[in-house]
């Protein structure tokens, strides 16, 4: 997928995945305050993770999708239903279009994977974006890093 200035696609290679984790120290690790021994966890190994960056090679933001059993771990769900995770956007990047472009791929993905729906962790600050992407919160809000989260699904 590519919106002017930049593109987001599947970080396949070392480099990409090194530029993902890099947005997402900045934005949960600097910006938030997220412990980094909890911001990376096992599950990244095993993980798709899309990248936007920008023409100049200067990345903007990252996400990732959970599948199987990961998935199953983090949201309780059943394996037809994917967990959206770790959704960064660089400061410089914000109002951009990139968080929906990187929402919009992750989708893509979980339906090239043959899943029902995504579920995913929001901030609640970020409830109205996601809402306006489809997605519907679900549950009672709880901590997840000292910062209060709200579970919702978006069925594909």
């Amino acid at each position: 997928m590519s919106e002017p200035g930049y593109a987001v696609r599947v970080a396949e290679d070392p480099a990409d995945r090194e530029a993902c984790f890099a947005v997402r120290k900045e934005v949960f690790v600097g910006e938030q305050g997220v412990p980094e021994d909890l911001e990376y966890d096992a599950y990244d190994a095993g993980a798709v993770h899309v990248l936007a960056i920008r023409e100049d090679g200067v990345p903007l933001g990252t996400g990732r999708l959970l599948v199987g059993e990961a998935a199953v771990a983090q949201t309780g769900a059943d394996p037809s239903v994917g967990s959206l995770g770790r959704l960064a956007v660089a400061a410089h990047a914000r109002g951009l279009g990139v968080g929906l472009a990187l929402v919009r791929a992750i989708e893509d993905v979980a339906r090239a994977r043959g899943l029902a729906a995504v579920d995913l962790h929001a901030q609640t600050h970020a409830l109205g974006f996601y809402e306006r992407l489809g997605y519907v919160a679900h549950g009672p809000e709880y901590l997840e890093a000292g910062i209060p989260h709200q579970g919702m699904r978006r069925s594909l």
